[in-house]
C-alpha cells in the first residue's frame, strides 16, 4: 500500500488512444477549488474550496454562455428535492425532456489544464480535501489508506477539464491508468469531483451525475453493511447516463430515459466499450453484469 508521504505522477501511455450498488441521496451544491499548474499540466498544489454556487450564480453562468448554448445546464438542475419513498430514495418520476439526451458542460471545480495532454498526480489526501469530503470518524477506511488523484477528462462540450477523485491507495495507479484510456478515447464525463458530507446527506433531487469513488456510506437498504465506496474500492461514472435499477428502485430517480440501453447516447457505458474494457483490464467488475439488478455506472475492485 502507498504510504502517507508519497506522490506518484503518472505520464502518458504511448499509443493509448438486497439493494446495493451505487444508489446515493444528495443534492448538487458546488465546491470550487484553487490549483496551481505547471507548464506540463502537472498539478502541484492541493485544491481548496472557495465558494458554493447559488441558483443566481448558475443563471449568470448560463447567460455568459448564451441562452441557446447546447451545453448550458438548466437552472433548476440539483435544486428541486423529491418526495422520499422506499429505501430513502426519491419517488421516481419521468425524465424531463432536457435530460433525455443529457449533454451538459462541466462546472469548473479546478482550473482547466493548459492543453489536451493526459496527466495524473497521485498522492495522499490533502487535509483541506479530506475536510470537504464525506470522511468522518468511524468510516471503515482511515484517511491514510486513501489516495487523491487529479487528472483531466473530456466534457460533453468537447473541452478538456480537470477532475479529482479520492480512492483506495492500493488501486490508485490502476484506476488512473484506466481513466487514461477513457480520456484518450474522448469519452465524455459531466463532472469528476469529491462528494462532500453535506451533499451526501442532502435531500435527493434525482439528477445526480458526479463521477466519483469514495463516499463514506452504508449500502442502501442494508444498513449493517458498508458500501465499497466507503473504502474507495468502487467508481461510479456518469450515474445519470448509467443508472442503478432493481425492481421499482431507480437511481438517479429522474434517469428513466436511460433505462433504454438500445438508444445509444454519449456518456453511456456498454459491454464492450472503451470504459468497460479499460476497467476490465485492471480486474474491476462492472455492475452492469449483476443478476437481479443492473448498476451500469459502477465498477469495483471486489465485484460488490
Amino acid at each position: 500500500m502507498l504510504k502517507q508521504n508519497w506522490i506518484v505522477t503518472v505520464g502518458a501511455v504511448a499509443g493509448a488512444v438486497g439493494l446495493a450498488g451505487c444508489a446515493w441521496s444528495g443534492s448538487d451544491p458546488a465546491p470550487a477549488v484553487t490549483v496551481r499548474t505547471t507548464a506540463t499540466t502537472t498539478i502541484t498544489a492541493s485544491p481548496e474550496p472557495t465558494s458554493s454556487p447559488s441558483p443566481s450564480a448558475e443563471a449568470d453562468h448560463a447567460h455568459s454562455h448564451g441562452e441557446d448554448d447546447a451545453f448550458a445546464r438548466p437552472l433548476w438542475l440539483g435544486q428541486i428535492p423529491l418526495e422520499i419513498g422506499d429505501y430513502d430514495l426519491g419517488v421516481q418520476t419521468d425524465t424531463p425532456e432536457e435530460l433525455r439526451d443529457r449533454q451538459f458542460e462541466p462546472r469548473e471545480w479546478l482550473p482547466a489544464p493548459d492543453g489536451e495532454e493526459w496527466f495524473a498526480e497521485i498522492g495522499p489526501v490533502p487535509a483541506d480535501v479530506a475536510e470537504r469530503s464525506s470522511w468522518v470518524e468511524g468510516c471503515p477506511t482511515p484517511m491514510n489508506e486513501l489516495a487523491y488523484i487529479v487528472m483531466p477528462f473530456w466534457g460533453f462540450d468537447g473541452e478538456v477539464h480537470t477532475g479529482e477523485m479520492i480512492i483506495s491507495a492500493d488501486h490508485a495507479e490502476d484506476v488512473a491508468g484506466a481513466f487514461e484510456k477513457v480520456f484518450a478515447s474522448q469519452f465524455p464525463i459531466e463532472e469528476m469531483r469529491v462528494i462532500s458530507l453535506e451533499e451526501h446527506l442532502s435531500p435527493t433531487t434525482g439528477d445526480h451525475n458526479i463521477t466519483s469513488s469514495f463516499t463514506c456510506r452504508r449500502v442502501v437498504a442494508a444498513e449493517d453493511y458498508w458500501s465499497e465506496h466507503a473504502s474507495g474500492l468502487a467508481v461510479d461514472i456518469n450515474p445519470f447516463h448509467n443508472p442503478f435499477i432493481k425492481g421499482d428502485a431507480l437511481f438517479p430517480e429522474l434517469s428513466e430515459a436511460y433505462l433504454d440501453r438500445g438508444w445509444d447516447r454519449p456518456g453511456m457505458i456498454h459491454d464492450p466499450s472503451v470504459v468497460y474494457d479499460a476497467f476490465e483490464e485492471i480486474g474491476w467488475a462492472w455492475g452492469g453484469h449483476w443478476e437481479g439488478r443492473e448498476d451500469w455506472m459502477h465498477f469495483s475492485a471486489n465485484g460488490g
